[in-house]
């Protein structure tokens, strides 16, 4: 039996436990703080594909975690008993001007092609989503039914309990292993200025967001992108709004005015949000490789290391097939993995 600790208790780590131990390998899983804690601790949780032309390896990566993520997250969640918050609801995005609107329309059979049929991308007329739409200049808006949401916080929950339901071992509040056959570092954006530091260059870097939740039931209607502001209506009648890109920053853990800046976005996006209380602000800071790529694959300089990290943006839209390659890689030496994603791929 293959015997492997996974460094990293977020989403990444997590994800590539699961998969592992599911494969039989003997895993655990250390974590230096709590479970779920770090980026993977936010709140709006999209799962935003990108736009299907200038079609891509990263993009069909992206798009095959997606497809998959409806059955993987109902699998964890029978197992664990608890709820990810995963709905597959759609996104709205408003088209601002005609070359937005003719872009759309382009895009409509570029879907078709590299969707599979599996799902679809369409430009609407305004008025379909009466009080939950953004306001679009051209009349219309972009629709597509690949997007996704779920909840970070319960995401991270079931999937943990999922990992031990199955036999994984959890140790928390540590930084060191007891040794195995090999070691995946899914340290978030501290493992990548370690990266960096070993390396003589930026490999990635931390990138701050910040984000709140409100107290409005919008469950079962789409998810609304406009302005730069992703609004969330999760399951739970809660509403996910975020998140900023803060290059620099002093305080990783603190909102301030830049989360204000926001809020006021997205109520002038949604007017319908006006007067609902917020529930919970969040800051943290998001692993970013230097590509903006996840960093995937084996240590150049460590045998038996391996690194899954850098999911910044689209961590939990990578995550169920990240688990599945970098398990193939670990375990059986070789994985469908994109060049771009490599450690090497990502040094100056």
């Amino acid at each position: 039996m293959v015997e492997i600790e996974v460094f990293g208790g977020g989403i990444f780590g997590l994800s590539v436990a699961y998969a592992c131990q599911k494969r039989g390998a003997k895993v655990r899983l250390i974590e230096k703080a709590k479970l779920g804690s770090g980026s993977s601790n936010g709140i709006v949780g999209a799962l935003a594909p990108h736009t299907p032309d200038n079609w891509n390896d990263k993009k069909q990566f992206q798009y095959e975690s997606l497809i998959a993520a409806a059955a993987f997250w109902q699998e964890i969640d029978e197992l664990s008993g608890l709820k990810s918050g995963y709905c597959r609801d759609g996104r709205l995005v408003a088209l601002k001007d005609e070359r937005e609107l003719s872009l759309a329309y382009d895009r409509v059979s570029s879907a078709k092609e590299f969707w599979y049929g599996k799902a679809e991308w369409h430009v609407i007329e305004s008025g379909r989503f009466p009080n939950w739409e953004p306001e679009s200049a051209t009349g219309y808006l972009a629709f597509d039914t690949l997007s996704a949401h779920m909840s970070p916080q319960g995401a991270g929950a079931s999937l943990a309990a999922a990992f031990q339901k199955i036999g994984g071992i959890v140790l928390e509040g540590k930084t060191i292993g007891k040794g195995a056959d090999a070691t995946v570092l899914c340290t978030g954006y501290q493992g990548l200025l370690d990266l960096s530091q070993e390396f003589g260059c930026e490999v990635g870097k931390g990138v701050k967001g910040q984000g709140l939740s409100l107290d409005f039931n919008a469950a079962g209607k789409p998810h609304v992108f406009a302005d730069g502001v992703h609004i969330i209506p999760h399951a739970d009648g809660t509403v996910g709004v975020g998140s900023t890109t803060e290059i620099e920053w002093d305080n990783p853990e603190q909102t301030d005015e830049k989360l204000e800046e926001y809020y006021s976005k997205a109520l002038r996006i949604c007017p319908a949000l006006e007067g609902a209380g917020i529930l919970r602000k969040w800051a943290g800071v998001r692993p970013r490789g230097r590509r903006r790529s996840p960093i995937l694959g084996r240590h150049p300089l460590h045998e038996g290391v391996f690194v899954a990290n850098g999911g910044f943006k689209i961590g939990f839209g990578m995550a169920v097939r990240i688990g599945e390659v970098m398990a193939d890689l670990v375990i059986n030496g070789h994985a469908e993995i994109p060049e771009s994603f490599s450690v090497e791929a990502n040094l100056n």
